[in-house]
C-alpha cells in the first residue's frame, strides 16, 4: 500500500512537472509573439510606410509614359497590399483587442477578418464570455480557437465553418464544426500535420478534454471542454 502511494505521488510529480513545462512553453511562445508583432508594426510597417510615402511624392515629379504608369501604379498597390498583410500577421500575433477589449470581441473580429480573407463564411455563437478572466486564460483560449479555425481554412475545403464558445459558470465549452473533406482521426500522422499536437498542449494546459469526431468526405467537429477555476477568474 505504501509503494502504491509513493508511485501516485511520482506520477502527481510528474504531471506537475509536465504541466510547468507546458506553462513555460507557452508562456514563451507568447512572448516570442509579441515582440515579433512590436517588431513587424513599428519596425517593418514603419519602414514600408515610409517607402510608400517617398514613392508618392516620387510620383507627382516623373513624367512617366502610359505602360511605365500602370507599371508605377500596379508596385504602389502591391505595395498597399504587403503593408495589409503585415499589419494582418503582426495584429494576429497580438491582437490589441484581446488585451484591451477580452475574449469575445476579440474572437470576433478574428472570426470576421478571416471570413473576409478566404471564400467560405465563418458562423460565430459567443455566450457568456463578458467577464474577464485571467489574461494568460484569455490568451490560450483565444489560440485554440484560432489554430482550430486554421487548420479549417487550410485543409478542410469547407464551404460552412461554425465557431462556438460558451461559457456557464466556470464551465468553457468550444466547438468548431466544418463541412469540409475530414481525414480519418485514427492517422496519426495526418493528426499532427493538422497541428493539433499544439491544441492538445494548449487544452492540457487548461486541464480540459478534447474531442474530435470526422470522416472522410463528411467533415470534422471537434469539441473541447475546460473547467476554469474560480481563482484563475480575475476579480
Amino acid at each position: 500500500n505504501k509503494q502504491k502511494l509513493q508511485q501516485q505521488r511520482i506520477s502527481e510529480l510528474e504531471t506537475e512537472r509536465q504541466l510547468l513545462s507546458t506553462q513555460s512553453l507557452l508562456k514563451g511562445q507568447e512572448d516570442e509573439r509579441s515582440r515579433l508583432a512590436k517588431d513587424l508594426h513599428d519596425g517593418l510597417g514603419g519602414l514600408l510606410s515610409g517607402v510608400k510615402l517617398q514613392l508618392g511624392a516620387m510620383k507627382g515629379n516623373l513624367v512617366l509614359n502610359q505602360e511605365n504608369g500602370r507599371s508605377f501604379n500596379l508596385a504602389l498597390s502591391k505595395l498597399d497590399e504587403s503593408i495589409s498583410e503585415m499589419r494582418r500577421v503582426a495584429h494576429n500575433m497580438m491582437p490589441e483587442a484581446l488585451l484591451n477589449m477580452g475574449l469575445q470581441p476579440a474572437l470576433q473580429d478574428y472570426c470576421d477578418g478571416l471570413s473576409e480573407s478566404q471564400p467560405s463564411p465563418i458562423l460565430t455563437e459567443f455566450h457568456g464570455l463578458e467577464e474577464r478572466m485571467e489574461p494568460s486564460v484569455e490568451i490560450v483560449l483565444y489560440r485554440i480557437v484560432q489554430e482550430l479555425l486554421n487548420n479549417v481554412v487550410k485543409h478542410a475545403q469547407a464551404t460552412t465553418i461554425v465557431a462556438q464558445v460558451i461559457r456557464q459558470n466556470n464551465l468553457i465549452s468550444i466547438t468548431v464544426e466544418d463541412n469540409g473533406k475530414g481525414f480519418d482521426i485514427t492517422a496519426t500522422e495526418k493528426f499532427r500535420t493538422a497541428g493539433l499536437q499544439n491544441i492538445q498542449s494548449r487544452v492540457n494546459y487548461l486541464h480540459g478534454q478534447l474531442d474530435i469526431q470526422s470522416t472522410p468526405g463528411k467533415g470534422t467537429s471537434v469539441h473541447i471542454e475546460c473547467l476554469i477555476e474560480y481563482n484563475e477568474q480575475q476579480q
